[in-house]
């Protein structure tokens, strides 16, 4: 069928495959032809079987030839030059805002996009957080490798160390009160599942976590918006609705709210704490950006002891991304229901993540890697805000720490539109109003510090906003001119 070289230091199959993917994408074997079967082609080229089951193994994987069982192996038809595979579903133009869209766009990182306006870290600043060697040694700390199961509660000494770390800052919870989780989006999925049916009411921050709100809605919730005020959620309006609307359960995030950057007082929690208890609705409390907190500030989980609040926290963000590690902590009745919906759902966690996240707390790096995120980020806060302010964005009552300035733009302004704009010149922002339950408009933009420093999005927001005010200044000299003398 064709020669190979037995004095080469290539390997045969090697050879043979590299033939073959010759012969198919140069169409000697037409689309839909049928190859040698493996004991034919062995015995032609004199190899052994094994030789040539590695090389069509590999073709395969390639997509170069199929196997069609026993019928034997084909020749697929080569790829036309230049077609590509869409890496996303085209949207309408109405729809740049749509939540999840704008989650794709994060993630996807395409080139030469700014993401201003990102619910993420640069890759940069947490690829040294997680080392090869932790993943090493999380694979040979299991007894069975590749083959191992995780417990569906989690590995009961990852759930130990997550332990530690909570009673680091203030909530001595064991880990019984702990269940592992796919991160935040994750926990949010198994409350959802275990506490919610269709027409119940759940209250929600407002501006709150804009993924959250179609998540509910797809279930058939309604959701009742709270407005999120710089010292937590607005106490009279809170009890207004829980009133009116009688909630099964309320979200709520304590420490650097998103997309605010806000922290709740302990005077605010204590009477939202209060109100569940009068009203008897569940809490949810997420804890996603405490990670990059300086000291501690007040939990509700700490001061209800899990007493009708579920509390749950990720590693995908200060961590890493890529092993998507999280957990919940709840009292065990409802923790039971927690870990059975689980079970139902995803069965159990991989257990190579969870070795490895074993590891990297074993090792006592995290609180290191810590402390040097949030020095990062305490100065690309200082250079986002300067050159932001600079731009004309205005910042009322920027938060204390944290990834997110929640920035004022200029009266007059449409925000909808600036931000349309700057998607065409790949700059990422996320309006106000796409944080709202109900879509309301306002003049805010959410800007990620650790891209906002960049002086591109300041020169671009610069030159825009420039614009508006010199549009409002001609605007008004021109009323001022048409006002009549004496008027």
């Amino acid at each position: 069928m064709f020669p190979i070289d037995r004095s080469s230091p290539i390997a045969l199959s090697k050879q043979i495959e590299a033939q073959l993917r010759h012969m198919v994408e140069s169409r000697a074997l037409p689309g839909g032809a049928k190859l040698p079967s493996i004991r034919q082609l062995a015995t032609q080229l004199e190899v052994s079987t094994n030789t040539v089951v590695v090389a069509y193994d590999r073709l395969v994987a390639a997509g170069v030839i199929d196997s069609h069982g026993m019928a034997g192996f084909f020749a697929c038809a080569p790829k036309e030059a230049g077609s590509v595979v869409p890496d996303e579903v085209a949207l309408e133009a109405g729809e740049e805002q749509e939540p999840v869209w704008l989650a794709q766009q994060a993630n996807d990182q395409r080139a030469g996009i700014l993401l201003a306006s990102s619910g993420a870290l640069p890759p940069t600043w947490l690829q040294d957080a997680v080392p090869a060697s932790a993943v090493q040694r999380g694979l040979a700390r299991s007894a069975a490798g590749m083959a191992s199961r995780c417990p569906p509660q989690g590995l009961p000494e990852l759930r130990e160390h997550i332990a530690l770390l909570l009673r680091g800052i203030g909530m001595a919870f064991d880990a019984g009160h702990i269940l592992t989780t796919f991160g935040a989006t994750h926990a949010i999925d198994l409350i959802c599942r275990s506490f919610l049916q269709p027409g119940d009411t759940v209250l929600v921050e407002d501006p709150g976590y804009f993924l959250m709100f179609g998540r509910l809605r797809q279930d058939g919730i309604r959701l009742v918006p709270i407005k999120r005020r710089p010292d937590g959620l607005d106490l009279d309006e809170l009890e207004a609705a829980c009133r009116e609307h009688r909630p099964r359960l309320l979200f709520v995030q304590t420490a650097l709210h998103n997309p605010t950057g806000w922290s709740s007082s302990a005077a605010n929690l204590h009477k939202v704490l209060m109100l569940a208890k009068q009203h008897g609705f569940l809490i949810a409390e997420d804890d996603v950006h405490g990670h990059f907190q300086h000291g501690h500030s007040t939990r509700l989980a700490a001061l209800a002891g899990l007493d009708g609040v579920i509390y749950y926290s990720s590693f995908c963000k200060a961590l890493s991304p890529a092993l998507r590690m999280g957990y919940l902590a709840a009292a065990p009745a409802l923790l039971k229901v927690l870990m059975r919906t689980k079970i139902h759902t995803i069965m159990t966690m991989p257990a190579l993540n969870e070795y490895v996240l074993l590891e990297v707390l074993r090792a006592g790096n995290l609180r290191k890697h810590l402390d040097r995120m949030q020095r990062k980020i305490m100065a690309a806060r200082n250079a986002s805000t300067q050159q932001l302010s600079e731009a004309g964005v205005r910042f009322e009552q920027p938060g204390d720490a944290g990834i997110f300035l929640w920035g004022t733009m200029p009266e007059g302004l449409d925000v909808d539109l600036l931000v349309q704009d700057a998607y065409r010149n790949n700059i990422l922002l996320m309006r106000g109003a796409a944080f709202s339950a109900n879509d309301t408009p306002n003049q805010h933009i959410r800007f990620n510090v650790a891209f906002s420093q960049h002086p591109r999005l300041s020169s671009y927001l610069r030159e825009r906003l420039q614009a508006v005010a010199g549009a409002r200044t001609s605007l008004a000299r021109a009323s001022g001119a048409a006002r009549p003398v004496g008027g």
